[in-house]
């Protein structure tokens, strides 16, 4: 349709108004720094070559989420920038000193608890800090800090998503196979706590020892491939195998050294993730495409949940047009903050411990098998709330609920 020479005024006001607009935002631009912090501990090998953690670990996934809040970003004005720094748990108090003397109030933590909170700590009211790697239920629950956020889910969060489908699947009778280590004494804890809450029974328990050394010997396999039948045998009746192994030193052996041939889940099997390289629903297949064409290699869990990080910081600003970290965490904390994260569903921010709300995907080396939380599972709030301890069970102090 032509324009008439009455609409013509229009369309002039129009994009003056959005000109002006513009050189309003400009003139408002918001510099948006964040840095990436992950400690790196002594380790021995993975079990698997597979498993072997590529240098860039968690680093990629900053890079990525840099893009990603740039696109929006760069139209309103903002600039995103993330610096990613490795360090030791000795250089720490350094690096996060070094961090905050720039003005960087958004720090992201690929750390163990222990130095997660530590970073915490140090930040103060000075920085906002999201947890990308640590899993206890503590700082969730008593150790709890202000300034802390989750978005690596808890031990609590992953058993309940494991739990739930063995519930959903009449597996009602499980015997639990847990590590030696403190890491894998909590993990344990999480599913006994897990099994109580969704009506499943532990059976039998078992300890597998850590006696250290090489897990990737020539012989290693060898030893294990006798050990572990023999470790299994004579159990209570059962329908499936739970490992909690967070140490990585028996389990990926178990599924084929059973004595009674059953279903693994948990630390081997069935694995309750945050993501994975296969995971195609929901949009993840682009992401994929674009992690891998940027790395040269598949996505994993730290990747991800750094990414998440970084995009809950860009939809945080670009929401609100702050970059302070007390607006940030007022609005990422209130109900109207949500962030598609390729699960099927917005993710969203426990109030009262700062938990990430999110899907946890069961998945084998292959594929995606279910995603949790399951059919029939309810909560009055959300069902992302029957995952991880709910408002009730918080012994978090640092949080109003």
């Amino acid at each position: 349709m032509p324009r008439t020479r009455q609409t013509r005024p229009l369309v002039a006001i129009f994009c003056l108004a959005w000109m002006v607009s513009l050189g309003a935002t400009a003139a408002h631009a918001l510099d948006v720094a964040a840095t990436v912090v992950r400690v790196d501990y002594p380790t021995l090998a993975p079990i698997s070559r597979y498993d072997r953690k590529p240098d860039d670990l968690g680093f990629a996934g900053a890079v990525l989420a840099d893009e990603d809040n740039q696109t929006t970003g760069s139209f309103l004005g903002m600039n995103f920038a993330s610096e990613s720094v490795a360090t030791t748990p000795e250089a720490l108090e350094g690096t996060v000193a070094a961090a905050l003397s720039t003005g960087v109030g958004l720090l992201v933590v690929l750390a163990d608890a222990a130095d997660t909170l530590r970073v915490a700590d140090l930040a103060g009211d000075e920085a906002l800090v999201f947890n990308a790697g640590a899993r206890a239920e503590a700082l969730r629950g008593a150790d709890c800090r202000p300034n802390l956020l989750h978005v690596a889910p808890s031990n609590a969060m992953l058993a309940d998503a494991v739990i739930q489908f063995a519930a959903w699947k009449q597996w009602r009778e499980l015997f639990l196979v847990h590590g030696s280590n403190p890491p894998d004494q909590a993990l344990a804890e999480a599913y006994r706590r897990s099994a109580a809450k969704f009506g499943t029974e532990i059976v039998e328990e078992r300890e597998f020892e850590d006696t250290g050394g090489s897990r990737r010997t020539d012989t290693g396999h060898v030893q294990v491939q006798r050990q572990l039948p023999v470790f299994m045998q004579e159990a209570e009746a059962h329908d499936a195998v739970i490992a909690a192994d967070a140490s990585d030193v028996f389990a990926p052996y178990l599924p084929f050294h059973l004595w009674t041939p059953r279903p693994v889940m948990g630390s081997a099997g069935l694995r309750p993730v945050t993501f994975h390289a296969a995971h195609e629903a929901w949009g993840a297949t682009q992401f994929q495409r674009r992690f891998e064409e940027l790395t040269g290699r598949y996505v994993r869990e730290e990747d991800y949940e750094v990414w998440l990080a970084l995009r809950v910081i860009g939809e945080a600003v670009i929401r609100t047009n702050a970059a302070d970290p007390a607006t940030l965490r007022d609005y990422i904390l209130s109900d109207a903050f949500e962030l598609a994260a390729f699960k099927g569903r917005p993710v969203t921010f426990r109030p009262w411990n700062g938990q990430l709300r999110q899907p946890i995907l069961l998945a084998d080396s292959r594929i995606t098998v279910s995603v949790s939380p399951q059919d029939g599972f309810l909560h009055q709030v959300s069902t992302l709330d029957t995952l991880g301890l709910d408002a009730p069970e918080s012994t978090c102090e640092a949080f109003q609920h």
